[in-house]
């Protein structure tokens, strides 16, 4: 029996067995709509989507009916409803995460967050001071609960990746403890899309070849996994099936990545529709992206269609950048070549991603050799121009709002719905 704490169901492991399992993976609820039904009473207990066209979170609720989140709301609807449509107020998320990563500050000073809901936290040191892992666990859970108001599940491992895997088993609003002694008792039942990596497309692959459990993976040699996913995806596979994961909570992270997406539904969408989409979402992460003094190197164009198959194609620049006409006119080469998909098969997502991110001024420099007659007529400004540019808007919309100053060609179109995500 695994060490829990879910309602009705309490148990308290051994200190022996909690002391060796000292990382805490905390995931806050139903985030989006826990907030809605904390701030409003009349919410409470009942299904609600958070979402106009499509769905951004769920209550426990609204998913007893299956409601899932990038679903479409009319679907969402269908399965439920009786369920209450709320339009999402990222203002409010956003303080919540706030005063949730408070909490976790005070917990332990190692905490690593992951998204705006969640984060691994290392209370290793804190035995003396603090009590089990699980001790600690159940007092953040308690402290989550009566400073900011909401349900947040809490998983306990000896690994990053057990304690993410305990996390999603114990939800909603539970603490689930995986003794090491236990580890591969609580895994290897579990399914196979427990594991990370392990989507729709790799789950098929899996289950056709007979696999369906998390053991049955750990049972099949990494030679005979490989010619069903690959060498580098069947050794990241067996690794996490036999719960060996090295990696320590780390802490003043940078990410990796900057990106935004827009729902725009279901229904046909004019090229013009699409491209303005295309150039605020570019706005965004462009603006994101200098504010924290970084510049990239790949621009990635993801998109859905109306299948809900998704697809990304990227594409690396000759030069580090932060200017957002380079950005765009990159992001629009990549949709153009698309467009042929996107007749046949539609679009609901557009969404826009930089990688390769670096320190601004780590770039290498380019000798301006370039001549305005050299340029193309889609080609970007001079640098110097567009980093004045940047600049100045960047000032403007700091100090008036992020629409104070905008494209002609958005002007009275739905913008999209900007995501909170963690400070840099």
């Amino acid at each position: 029996m695994f060490g829990s704490e879910i309602p009705g169901q309490a148990a308290v492991p051994s200190v022996r067995s909690a002391a060796t399992a000292t990382i805490l993976h905390a995931d806050l609820d139903a985030f989006y709509a826990s907030v809605e039904q904390r701030d409003d009473a009349t919410l409470r207990g009942r299904p609600v989507i958070v979402g106009g066209g499509v769905v951004l979170a769920a209550s426990y609720e609204a998913k007893a009916f299956g409601v899932r989140t990038a679903s479409s709301a009319a679907q969402a609807l269908r399965l439920c409803p009786q369920a209450v449509v709320v339009p999402p107020r990222m203002f409010a998320y956003a303080e919540a995460s706030r005063a949730v990563f408070e909490v976790f500050a005070d917990t332990t000073p190692l905490v690593e967050g992951i998204s705006i809901d969640e984060a691994f936290l290392d209370v290793g040191g804190l035995a003396r001071v603090s009590g089990t892992p699980f001790e600690i666990a159940a007092r953040l859970r308690g402290a989550v609960r009566e400073r900011v108001g909401l349900p947040i599940t809490v998983g306990v491992a000896r690994t990053k990746f057990l304690a993410k895997v305990a996390s999603a088993v114990g939800k909603p609003d539970g603490l689930l403890l995986v003794p090491p002694d236990r580890e591969l008792a609580f895994l290897h039942p579990l399914p196979i899309e427990r594991l990370w990596g392990v989507g729709k497309v790799t789950a098929g692959k899996l289950r056709g070849y007979g696999i369906g459990t998390v053991g049955q993976i750990a049972e099949v040699s990494e030679r005979e996994l490989a010619t069903v996913l690959g060498v580098a995806a069947a050794r990241h596979l067996h690794e996490l099936a036999w719960a060996r994961d090295p990696r320590a909570v780390q802490t003043g992270r940078r990410r990796h990545s900057v990106g935004a997406q827009h729902a725009l539904g279901r229904g046909s969408h004019s090229p013009a529709e699409v491209d303005a989409a295309l150039a605020a979402l570019v706005d965004r992460v462009a603006r994101r992206l200098r504010a924290a003094g970084r510049t990239c190197r790949t621009v990635v164009l993801r998109l859905r269609f109306g299948d809900f198959e998704r697809i990304t194609r990227s594409r690396t620049l000759g030069q580090a950048s932060a200017r957002t006409e380079v950005i765009l006119v990159t992001a629009r080469e990549l949709l153009t070549a698309a467009r042929p998909m996107i007749a046949d098969r539609g679009l609901t997502l557009v969404g826009v991603a930089l990688t390769n991110l670096d320190d601004e001024g780590a770039e290498q420099l380019a000798l301006p050799f370039e001549r305005d007659f050299d340029r193309g007529a889609g080609a970007a400004a001079p640098p110097e121009r567009g980093r004045e540019l940047d600049a100045t808007l960047d000032v403007l919309r700091a100090k008036f709002g992020a629409v104070a100053v905008t494209r002609a060609a958005l002007l009275g179109r739905d913008r999209g719905v900007s995501v909170p995500i963690l400070p840099e």
